[in-house]
């Protein structure tokens, strides 16, 4: 027997209303951005694995409330210097905000990364999940502090003085001429000319993954 035409309609308004269908919002919006993220973060040189370990150590900080912001920037230290393999990720539009070169730790290698420390006086680069903290102007100009977020890790990233800057050794230029990008010690040291713009993308309070095959 067909129910009562204001008991059809009772039950919808009880539907629509459902606290689980208040927080999930509407379906299919949440893995439309990842497969569009997923699609465009893999045309940029950004590998499926180091984007899935980026997204699970993103997830994370987001369930810890350490992070409420759907910027994600992933550096992939598997990949040589002379290669741009830092990203900046919108999560919920599924976008690439940047692509950058990136230098690693003088003591991390040359053009190759291969070792990695946590130790204060190391000059290497650090693994692990960051999240970013305030900007300030120290000797490389502006400057933003990284919180390790990771025991043993890279959790005396902040003693260390590891944080993202600008820095003249980093240009297509000096890998023409060198071959590889210049080091730095232990800091994820960016081009002079996107260091500003970059650094006000993903300042206070955004998730940093730096990558390692077997390591991070």
């Amino acid at each position: 027997m067909a129910l009562p035409r204001f008991l059809v309609l009772v039950c919808s308004i009880l539907v629509l209303a459902s606290p689980s269908r208040a927080v999930a919002g509407p379906p299919g919006d949440d893995d439309a951005a990842l497969v569009r993220l997923e699609r465009v973060a893999e045309r940029s040189g950004l590998r499926r694995q180091v984007l899935k370990s980026a997204l699970d150590a993103y997830a994370r900080a987001r369930n810890d409330g350490i992070t409420h912001r759907p910027v994600l920037t992933v550096i992939d230290y598997s990949l040589p210097s002379r290669r741009r393999r830092f990203w900046v990720l919108d999560v919920e539009t599924g976008r690439v905000l940047a692509r950058e070169l990136v230098a690693h730790g003088r003591k991390s290698g040359e053009d190759v990364a291969e070792r990695f420390s946590n130790e204060p006086g190391s000059l290497q680069s650090s693994l692990g999940t960051f999240v970013t903290g305030g900007v300030y102007r120290g000797k490389h100009g502006r400057s933003l502090r990284l919180v390790g977020l990771d025991r043993g890790i890279n959790d005396q990233a902040e003693a260390r003085g590891i944080v993202i800057h600008g820095a003249d050794y980093v240009s297509e230029g000096f890998v023409r001429r060198v071959g590889r990008l210049g080091r730095s010690e232990g800091c994820p040291a960016l081009r002079t000319a996107v260091a500003r713009q970059v650094i006000e993308l993903i300042r206070d309070g955004t998730v940093v993954y730096a990558y390692y095959p077997g390591v991070s």
